[in-house]
């Protein structure tokens, strides 16, 4: 059971589709025990419409998100952040910044959905598998008993949860 709330950061190159998913999902599943963010390292400055389209189908929210800056979460007067998960292959290679408070971070790789060629119905369906393996992943992760296992064992499952399964 969480006592605590937790501020958690999704990182991923454009902002536009994982992350903004990763962000959507927790902050309704964790609602009241954490608080979720997305950034980009080159944000595209838009949430890309498919994304919009399956959250939308979803129930999810939608209004009032945005494509923003990783650099916006290293200013003085930005939440701290608990965890921070890259959740695309490119972002996770890159230098990250140096992030206030040493939060958790994990790398959870998703397919990049926005990447995918095909009819409209294929695109909106990878859009769609993304958001439920995210979606799956979150679940798990806000199940985590963080109250009662240290920093390094929390960390060791938030990696274990980040691996792909074969």
């Amino acid at each position: 059971m969480v006592t605590k709330s937790y501020n958690v950061l999704f990182i991923c190159t454009g902002n536009s589709a994982r992350s903004i998913i990763a962000e959507v999902v927790l902050n309704r599943l964790g609602k009241g025990h954490f608080t979720a963010f997305s950034a980009g390292s080159h944000p595209r400055g838009e949430i890309h419409p498919l994304t919009r389209a399956v959250l939308t189908r979803q129930g999810y929210d939608v209004s009032g998100l945005r494509s923003k800056s990783w650099t916006e979460f290293t200013k003085p007067e930005a939440p701290r952040m608990d965890f921070i998960f890259t959740v695309c292959n490119h972002v996770a290679g890159e230098m990250c910044p140096a992030w206030p408070g040493q939060p958790i971070t994990a790398h959870w790789g998703f397919p990049d959905p926005v990447a995918v060629i095909g009819t409209p119905e294929q695109r909106l369906k990878a859009f769609a598998d993304v958001e439920f393996q995210i979606t799956n992943r979150i679940r798990l992760f806000i199940n985590l008993p963080m109250d009662k296992i240290t920093r390094m064992s929390l960390h060791a499952s938030l990696t274990e949860l980040g691996r792909p399964r074969t």
